[in-house]
């Protein structure tokens, strides 16, 4: 059965376009997704991602466990932290990419894709030999992530009451009898906040008005999962499903500044420090079309009509007003003075290799 969200009475009476997306009803834009993108780049705006999971790890052996599941270094955590992080198979195929919140030294939030949570969570039990008590709260948190440049006002008039947090750093505030996590992350590359809460509909709601009420001279607009996606390319940010997922490792995908290969034992090591040593046969790697065709997920770069590659990502940059794309290509083209170009349409069109992220912050 198709979920919906406790904002979704909103986002129909805003006429949204909705589709389903990762077994929820989703609003994919309200207007134009290059306005959206704009709005949360030079102003503010408001993203419904309660579709996201929280699976929280409880119990003495909590750090292990979460050390043993997660390529990046949980050692280094406290109360109050975030980190970037991934799930990995024995093969180093990612299972997820997720974000772990430390709540204490016993208690960890981790913050899975929409389409992954039941995968993930099965994974989680059939690795629990540390006896830690797994619970899937997925369906009882509400998730906003409030985006922009004049996000932390609107969040502060919110709670009344200064927000001042590092990037990835999280504190608890309860306003009104509800309890929030309000961290400061986010998926667009710009100062933002995300606030998780447990309420029924009408507090849902109501919390959504207060925080429109409290961005209405900021020109706050509410943003689709459309806009989400060109905000977060831009960036360079992985999607799963798209730039990676079970046949993809991490280090392939550039996230080698999270997989931190010389901590203790954790599932996947072996087998991406063989990758490692043996050196990558290919790389996730940003591109910029000479022209105006846009490349599309699996689309192939080529060589003098030889494929080297496959696109995972591609859009149009509101902020360049260029093609975009991140592909997977063979790694002995990437030092190479071959031209690259992206097979679009049965065209050949030029791409020149770019550094991440697309646009300057």
């Amino acid at each position: 059965m198709v979920k919906r969200t406790k904002f979704y009475s909103v986002h129909k009476a805003l006429n949204a376009k909705i589709v389903e997306f990762a077994g929820y009803e989703m609003p994919i834009s309200y207007s134009s997704i290059i306005s959206e993108h704009k709005i949360v780049r030079s102003s503010v705006g408001v993203f419904d991602v309660s579709h996201m999971g929280q699976i929280f790890v409880k119990g003495a052996n909590a750090l292990q466990f979460v050390q043993k599941v997660t390529v990046n270094d949980a050692s280094k955590l406290f109360k109050g932290r975030v980190q970037y992080s991934a799930f990995c198979f024995e093969d180093g195929g990612i299972v997820d990419d997720l974000l772990v919140y430390c709540i204490s030294e016993t208690e960890y939030l981790l913050v899975v894709n929409a389409s992954n949570i039941t995968k993930d969570f099965e994974w989680l039990e059939k690795n629990n030999q540390e006896s830690v008590e797994l619970t899937n709260l997925s369906d009882d948190y509400s998730l906003l992530a409030i985006q922009g440049p004049f996000s932390q006002k609107v969040v502060e008039m919110f709670f009344e009451q200064p927000v001042s947090l590092e990037y990835y750093h999280f504190t608890n505030i309860t306003k009104n009898g509800v309890e929030y996590i309000v961290s400061r992350t986010g998926y667009t590359g710009e100062l933002g906040y995300e606030l998780y809460f447990k309420s029924d509909e009408a507090t849902a709601v109501a919390v959504w008005d207060k925080v429109f009420e409290c961005g209405k001279e900021y020109s706050i607009s509410p943003i689709g999962l459309a806009a989400r996606d060109t905000l977060r390319l831009e960036m360079g940010f992985c999607l799963y499903g798209n730039d990676i997922d079970s046949t993809t490792n991490p280090l392939e995908a550039g996230l080698g500044w999270i997989t931190r290969i010389n901590k203790g034992a954790f599932i996947g090591k072996d087998s991406l420090l063989k990758s490692k040593e043996e050196g990558l046969k290919r790389k996730l790697t940003p591109l910029i079309c000479e022209d105006r065709s846009i490349p599309r997920h699996g689309y192939d770069v080529v060589v003098k009509g030889v494929k080297v590659g496959t696109v995972t990502s591609g859009a149009l940059s509101p902020v360049l007003d260029k093609p975009i794309a991140l592909a997977y290509v063979d790694s002995s083209y990437l030092d190479s003075d071959a031209q690259l170009c992206i097979s679009i349409r049965g065209k050949e069109v030029p791409a020149r290799i770019v550094k991440l992220p697309f646009i300057e912050r």
